[in-house]
């Protein structure tokens, strides 16, 4: 089955059957990109949880939750949710507060989505599969990167039989890794853990397990550039490129094959070079190649109102919420956002923070 599949989207009235949900975190990332989704979800939202009462009232407001609390404990007892979702920040130590709000939810008995980074450790990702297998609910990860139309539609491209084995792949992403000194602290590997999230996801989703790796880093901006070797033969590298311009675009990734490969560029452009001959060296005239091999350029135009050209559709945020909405109400496992996903991330934050310069480690 295609990884991209286009699909008609219901709105949340038009479902019959909805999840009762709770929400814990009224922040500002989850006001514009995880609340509006639910307009598109099979999402009753009953109640919200922050720490400010005032904020869970506003967005309780806005929103349409019935009831607000301040703490998350006698939420979940007083309305027994079906699902969690769950957005909020870190703690004065640097720990991933998310992580230990997802197993109240679960020995809760209701299945969570939490917004990335899952923890700030494998343990603590060891600790929510443990969580999950002895409660039986689903714990997913907003891993949006693998929702993106884009880079859905390039994982179709370098799994058809025409582009060859993936043979390298390529992601560049803006991130800054602290001096050495640094990174085995919470509080300044806080950046780096809340953001390989979006790069590590994307190596996971396109080029599977990573077997070893090597990086060198730069003390002006803090980018590195690692290399990869995947388990599957491939390599690869992940320019983290620090100090790039704001104006610039954040992303850039290339995958290749054999004779093929296909580039997404700032999330919403792609292009497959499908397979072609070089034409005759010295001698041809023109560069148009022939229309059953030329590239295949796709990007959305943004003039008309529809769904596809608005960041929550682009930037995966209203799939994501459908795969695990679905993945509920169907009884089903969900297939992206995993927590052996979330701990193969953790592997590549654990290779950044404990590894030298210049020293090829194992993941």
């Amino acid at each position: 089955m295609p990884h991209h599949v286009q699909r008609e989207i219901r709105y949340n009235f038009e479902y019959q059957r909805r999840l009762k949900a709770c929400f814990i975190g009224a922040g500002g990332h989850a006001y514009r990109n995880v609340y509006p989704t639910f307009r598109y979800a099979p999402v009753d939202l009953v109640a919200i949880c922050d720490l400010s009462k005032e904020r869970a009232d506003g967005f309780a407001e806005v929103f349409g939750a019935e009831r607000t609390y301040t703490d998350h404990k006698a939420m979940l007892a007083a309305e027994k949710p079906e699902v969690v979702f769950i957005v909020t920040t870190y703690t004065p130590e640097g720990r991933v507060q998310a992580t230990q709000l997802a197993i109240d939810a679960v020995e809760a008995g209701a299945d969570v989505w939490m917004e990335k980074p899952t923890a700030a450790s494998r343990a603590e990702i060891e600790e929510l599969i443990a969580a999950s297998q002895r409660t039986g609910r689903t714990i997913m990860t907003g891993l949006k990167k693998t929702f993106f139309p884009a880079i859905e539609k390039l994982k179709d491209i370098i799994s058809a039989p025409e582009f060859g084995r993936l043979s390298s792949l390529v992601v560049r992403y803006p991130q800054s890794l602290p001096p050495a000194a640094d990174r085995l602290s919470l509080n300044a590997m806080k950046s780096f853990v809340d953001h390989i999230y979006h790069p590590g996801a994307i190596l996971s989703y396109l080029g599977g397990e990573i077997e070893r790796a090597s990086f060198e880093w730069e003390p002006v901006n803090g980018a590195t550039v690692a290399m990869l070797r995947f388990k599957s033969g491939a390599i690869g590298t992940l320019h983290l490129a620090a100090g790039a311009s704001g104006s610039s675009p954040l992303e850039r990734i290339e995958a290749i094959g054999e004779g093929a490969n296909a580039v997404v560029e700032n999330s919403v452009k792609l292009i497959h070079y499908r397979k072609a001959k070089l034409p005759s060296y010295g001698r041809a005239a023109s560069w148009i190649q022939p229309d059953d091999n030329a590239a295949l350029i796709y990007e959305p135009e943004f003039s008309l109102g529809q769904l596809y050209n608005n960041n929550m559709f682009t930037l995966g945020y209203v799939p994501e919420v459908l795969h695990f909405c679905e993945a509920v109400l169907e009884g089903k496992p969900i297939s992206k956002g995993t927590l052996a996903t979330a701990l193969e991330i953790m592997k590549l934050y654990d290779f950044y923070a404990n590894t030298k310069e210049g020293v090829s480690a194992s993941l």
